[in-house]
């Protein structure tokens, strides 16, 4: 599978996500995100383990721990808290300042080089990212903005991590992937049950949007964005978070009637722009004919990371 189509399908996690509003809002109970939360991880993650019939061995069962809670356990709660104390544009804004932490620990831990291009790209997303979403009657809140900043950090960590561990050798994405929800929904579980109480009761549209949340949203989503990370740079990857606050952008226009200014149209534009700028190929020094092409890192430690 070449680059170009491995950017595609990997861009159709973070534009389902943008679809997590619309369905939360419109299906779904209300003022129960943590609950939501492990639906969207928990059942998805069980699923897909017992689709790949691959449970982790040795090591990879702490590894599945650390890079499920930074990717799904804390990350979820954590957004949902930014989102709940915040204003959505602020809660966006903070959640599109993610791939500047990921370029940083990318060069920290993995070696990339932290290219001007791609520091450039993230900013102008982010900043085309407030000119969507961000309004003049947008407040600040101390502990909404320390939430939203560190659910950024957690998810990038993850993002860097899973990068950086790679897979056990034999197993594909679709086991690993199912280990992190796994293990990502029964960290959030206790915390839903300590401060929601008991799970709401369901109707038919709950049941279709958990349904939607649990096999589209979360498990296809999220094996889709792993298994672009195996293959493609940690930086590339998370550059094409921003379009998951444009697609929610897209979907309250065309399905909730909201209008979009001038303005907000032209940050789409200019964080759509950032966002495919930051997956053009960077210029090579001397590229190696025939040379062989790096593979993913394993629990083999001659294998070297992606």
């Amino acid at each position: 599978m070449n680059r170009v189509t491995t950017i595609v399908l990997t861009a159709l996690a973070p534009i389902s996500w943008g679809s997590t509003y619309f369905v939360a809002s419109e299906l779904l109970p209300p003022d129960r995100p943590l609950f939501t939360g492990a639906m969207r991880a928990l059942p998805a993650g069980l699923l897909l383990v017992a689709l790949s019939r691959t449970l982790p061995k040795g090591a990879w069962w702490w590894k599945s721990a650390v890079l499920g809670t930074l990717n799904i356990g804390a990350f979820f709660p954590l957004l949902f808290l930014a989102a709940y104390r915040l204003p959505g544009g602020v809660a966006a804004v903070l959640g599109s300042a993610g791939p500047l932490f990921v370029v940083g620990l990318a060069a920290l831990l993995l070696g990339e080089k932290a290219k001007a291009r791609n520091v450039l790209a993230a900013i102008v997303a982010a900043l085309g990212v407030s000119m969507v979403v961000l309004t003049s009657q947008a407040q600040l809140d101390l502990v909404g903005v320390i939430a939203g900043i560190v659910s950024s950090a957690s998810m990038g960590a993850g993002t860097v991590m899973t990068k950086r561990w790679g897979r056990p050798e034999g197993v594909g994405p679709l086991a690993v992937t199912g280990w992190q929800l796994t293990a990502g929904g029964l960290v959030i579980i206790p915390i839903a049950a300590l401060i929601e109480g008991a799970p709401p009761a369901l109707d038919g549209k709950a049941f279709l949007g958990y349904g939607y949340m649990m096999l589209i949203n979360t498990g296809a989503a999220y094996f889709l964005w792993f298994r672009g990370i195996g293959s493609l740079s940690a930086t590339s990857v998370t550059l094409l978070g921003p379009l998951s606050p444009l697609t929610a952008a897209v979907i309250g226009w065309a399905a909730l009637g909201q209008a979009l200014s001038p303005v907000q149209v032209l940050g789409m534009v200019i964080a759509f722009g950032a966002t495919v700028f930051g997956q053009l190929p960077g210029r090579a020094a001397k590229p190696k004919a025939d040379g062989p092409q790096e593979t993913p890192r394993t629990e083999n430690p001659k294998v070297k990371v992606a």
